[in-house]
C-alpha cells in the first residue's frame, strides 16, 4: 500500500461535487539529508511575505486594502518544514477547508489511484479510486481519463435513476474557493460543461476547473466532450503528456469546432457555444481560476469578484499562508489583500 502515491483529482458536488485532482507525485519518505539540504535551500531565498501598497490602489474594479503593520506577525505557516508528502497533504486539507467554508453544503470527492492510502478523514469528504496509468509522465493524461470514468458511472446511474442532480466541479487540488459556486448552475441554466479561459494565444484554456451539469444529458454530453479531448490529446500531443498536454488538447478540440476568434478570449466575460452536440459556457479566469503574480508585483491587482485562486507551481506556500491568515481574521477580503500585497514575493514552496 503507498501512502498518498501519485495524483489524485478532486470533485465537488452542489448539491455539488467538487473532483479535486490532486497533482502532487508523493514519495514514501525522504532521506533526512535531502530534507535538511532542502530546508536550507529555502532559507537562501525568500521564506517570508513582503507586505507593501497592493497593486490596483485607487482604482474602482478592484479590491483595495488596508493592512496595518501587525498583519505580518499573523502571517505564518509555523516552524514546520514539510516534506513531499506532509506538503501535499497540507495543500488537499487546506483545500478542502476553504470550500466547507465556502460552500459547507457540498461534497469533496478525491480521484485517485486505488493502491493510494490517503490519510483523509473528514465529514463530507471520500476518496473514490479509479484504476489507470498514474506514472509521472501519463498524469495529465490519466486525469483526463478518471474525469471521463467518474463521469460514465455517473451517468448509468442517473440513467437507472438511481441519483438526484447533483452537479459536478473538477479542480486542481492547489486552489481555494473563496465564494459559492453553485450559483454557476442557477446563473447559467443552459449549458453542459464549463471551461476557463484567458488571454493566452497559445493555452487559451486551463484544464484546472472544469464544470459539469449534474443531469442525465449534462454529464453524457461532458463524457462525450471529455472523449474527444482524450483522443486529440493522445494523437497530438503525447510529446506533452507531462504537462500542458491537456491544456493544448483542450484548446485543439475548441478550435476544430469553432473559427478561433482570439477576441473573444480579451474580455473577462462569460460565453455560450455549441461544441458538436456540447454546449460549453467559457468562464473567464480572471473570476473562477484566479493565479496570484509571482514576483515583482507587475499587476493591476485583483477583480472583485473573483471566486477561485488557484495557487499554481511554487504558489502552494502562499496557500497555505493565507488559510492561517483567515483562520485568525476570519475575513476573506483581509486573506485576499494578503495574497495581493505578496505580489513581490518569490515563493519557495
Amino acid at each position: 500500500m503507498r501512502l498518498c502515491s501519485g495524483w489524485r483529482p478532486l470533485l465537488l458536488f452542489l448539491p455539488l461535487i467538487v473532483v479535486t485532482h490532486h497533482l502532487f507525485p508523493v514519495e514514501l519518505s525522504h532521506d533526512a539529508a535531502a530534507v535538511k539540504n532542502s530546508a536550507a535551500s529555502r532559507r537562501s531565498k525568500s521564506d517570508h511575505l513582503i507586505l507593501g501598497p497592493a497593486a490596483g490602489q485607487g482604482l474602482p474594479d478592484r479590491l483595495q486594502c488596508q493592512v496595518d503593520a501587525q498583519s505580518s506577525k499573523l502571517v505564518t505557516v509555523g516552524n514546520a518544514s514539510y516534506n513531499k508528502v506532509q506538503r501535499s497533504m497540507a495543500v488537499l486539507n487546506v483545500y478542502i477547508n476553504f470550500i466547507q467554508v465556502a460552500m459547507p453544503n457540498s461534497e469533496i470527492a478525491i480521484l485517485t489511484d486505488p493502491e493510494s492510502d490517503i490519510p483523509i478523514d473528514r465529514h463530507k469528504v471520500t476518496v473514490y479510486p479509479i484504476r489507470g496509468d498514474y506514472s509521472r509522465d501519463k498524469l495529465m493524461l490519466q486525469r483526463i481519463r478518471s474525469y471521463i470514468a467518474f463521469l460514465d458511472v455517473k451517468h448509468k446511474e442517473h440513467s437507472r435513476g438511481q441519483m438526484n442532480i447533483k452537479h459536478y466541479i473538477f479542480t486542481d487540488s492547489d486552489i481555494s474557493v473563496i465564494d459559492d459556486l453553485g450559483r454557476l448552475f442557477h446563473d447559467h441554466p443552459d449549458f453542459h460543461l464549463a471551461l476557463t479561459f484567458r488571454n493566452n494565444k497559445e493555452q487559451p484554456l486551463n484544464s484546472g476547473f472544469i464544470a459539469v451539469r449534474g443531469t442525465t444529458e449534462g454529464i453524457l454530453r461532458a463524457k462525450e466532450f471529455l472523449q474527444e479531448v482524450l483522443l486529440v490529446y493522445s494523437s497530438k500531443f503525447m510529446k506533452a503528456s507531462r504537462m500542458l498536454g491537456d491544456q493544448l488538447a483542450l484548446a485543439w478540440t475548441v478550435h476544430s469546432h469553432l473559427s478561433a476568434d482570439s477576441k473573444r478570449y480579451l474580455k473577462p466575460e462569460p460565453f455560450i457555444e455549441e461544441i458538436g452536440r456540447v454546449k460549453v459556457l467559457f468562464l473567464p479566469c480572471a473570476i473562477y481560476n484566479w493565479t496570484p503574480p509571482e514576483g515583482a508585483g507587475q499587476f493591476h491587482g485583483m477583480p472583485l469578484n473573483v471566486k477561485v485562486v488557484h495557487f499554481k507551481g511554487s504558489r502552494k506556500r502562499l496557500m497555505l499562508e493565507s488559510w492561517n491568515f483567515y483562520q485568525s481574521s476570519t475575513s476573506i477580503p483581509d486573506m485576499l489583500c494578503l495574497i495581493l500585497m505578496s505580489g513581490r514575493t518569490k515563493y519557495d514552496f
